[in-house]
C-alpha cells in the first residue's frame, strides 16, 4: 500500500489511520479522543510540514496509527509533539504523496467492509454497455495525458469510458455505498478514487488542481435543488484549468449549468447529445476558464 512506501515500512506491518473517512479528517473526532486519552507508543514516525505522525502501538497488538491534521482547521497533533518514544525517525514526504495514499487506505477499508457492520448489496452492478460506447464516443476529442476528476461518479458505469479511453481519472461520490460496489468490482482504481461531498474539495485540492472535471448525468436539476446543485458543480469546477463538462437529461439542466459556469468566469456551449432512446447523458454542457467572473 502506498502509506507502507510513505512510511518506509514493509507491506506486513499493520497501519491504520485514526479516521474513518476523508471528511472526518477534518474534524478529527476520533483524533481528538485519542490525545485525551493519551497515547503509549514506543516508536514513531513524523512525516514533515505537518503531514502526520505514526506511531507504533502493541496493544492490543502491534501496530501502526497514523494520525494527521494536514486537512483540519485544528492542529491538534501539537499536542503529541513532545510525546517521547525509544525510536523517533522522520521520512520526506509532500502533500502530493499524503493525499493518494490516505485514498487509497479508504477505499480499501471500504471495500474491505472495515467501515461496516453488514453490506447489503450485491450481485452484478448495472452497466449498459450502450451508454459506455456512446460516451466513449463522445468524449473521443478529450486530449490524452490531462489529468481529470470526475465528480458524482456513482458506481463507476460512465467511468468505463473514460478508462478504454486510456483515461486514468480520479473518481469520487458521496455515496460510499456505490462507490464501495464498484471497487469490490474491480471497477475503480482504488489509488484514485474517493468518498466526498463535492462541496468540500477544496479543503483537499488546491483551486485548479485537474487539467479536466468531468461530471455525467449530474441532477436531476429541479427548482426545489438547484442551489445545491449549482454550489457542487461551481465547486467542482474550481479545480479544473482548462475544461468542465457535464452530461444531464435535459436541455434546460444544462442551460442552468451553463448560465452559472458563465457568471463564473467560463466560456460555456451547450451541447445536443441526443439519440433515439432518450435516457442518459442527452446533453451536455462544456466549459472552459476564460477568468473573471461575478457571483
Amino acid at each position: 500500500m502506498l502509506l507502507h512506501r510513505l512510511l518506509g515500512l514493509p507491506e506486513e506491518e499493520s497501519i491504520f489511520l485514526a479516521e474513518e473517512s476523508l471528511a472526518d479528517l477534518l474534524t478529527l473526532p476520533v483524533t481528538r479522543d485519542i490525545l485525551d486519552s493519551g497515547i503509549e507508543a514506543d516508536a514513531r514516525i513524523e512525516l514533515p510540514e505537518g503531514l502526520g505522525t505514526a506511531f507504533h502501538l502493541t496493544e492490543p497488538a502491534p501496530f501502526w496509527l497514523l494520525l494527521t491534521d494536514r486537512y483540519s482547521e485544528d492542529k491538534v497533533l501539537q499536542r503529541a509533539e513532545n510525546l517521547s518514544c525509544r525510536q523517533h525517525s522522520r521520512r520526506d514526504a509532500t502533500g502530493e504523496d499524503l493525499f493518494p495514499a490516505l485514498a487509497e487506505y479508504f477505499a480499501q477499508s471500504l471495500a474491505g467492509e472495515l467501515f461496516c457492520q453488514s453490506c447489503h448489496y450485491g450481485g452484478a452492478l448495472l452497466y449498459i454497455e450502450e451508454r459506455i460506447e456512446r460516451l466513449k464516443t463522445f468524449l473521443q476529442t478529450l486530449p490524452p495525458g490531462r489529468s481529470i476528476l470526475e465528480i458524482c461518479c456513482g458506481s463507476a458505469m460512465a467511468t468505463q469510458a473514460l478508462l478504454r479511453l486510456g483515461h486514468r481519472p480520479w473518481s469520487m461520490d458521496s455515496d460510499r455505498c456505490d462507490l464501495c460496489q464498484a471497487l469490490k468490482k474491480g471497477c475503480l482504481d482504488p489509488q484514485r478514487s474517493f468518498v466526498l461531498d463535492a462541496r468540500l474539495l477544496l479543503r483537499f485540492f488546491p483551486p485548479r488542481s485537474f487539467d479536466v472535471v468531468l461530471g455525467f448525468m449530474v441532477g436531476l436539476i429541479d427548482p426545489s435543488n438547484w442551489q445545491l446543485w449549482k454550489e457542487i458543480l461551481l465547486q467542482a469546477a474550481l479545480l479544473a484549468r482548462e475544461q468542465v463538462l457535464f452530461t444531464t437529461y435535459t436541455q434546460r439542466e444544462s442551460e442552468l449549468i451553463a448560465t452559472a459556469l458563465r457568471k463564473s468566469g467560463w466560456k460555456a456551449e451547450i451541447i445536443d447529445n441526443c439519440d433515439p432512446k432518450g435516457i442518459y447523458d442527452q446533453w451536455a454542457c462544456s466549459a472552459v476558464y476564460e477568468g473573471g467572473g461575478k457571483d
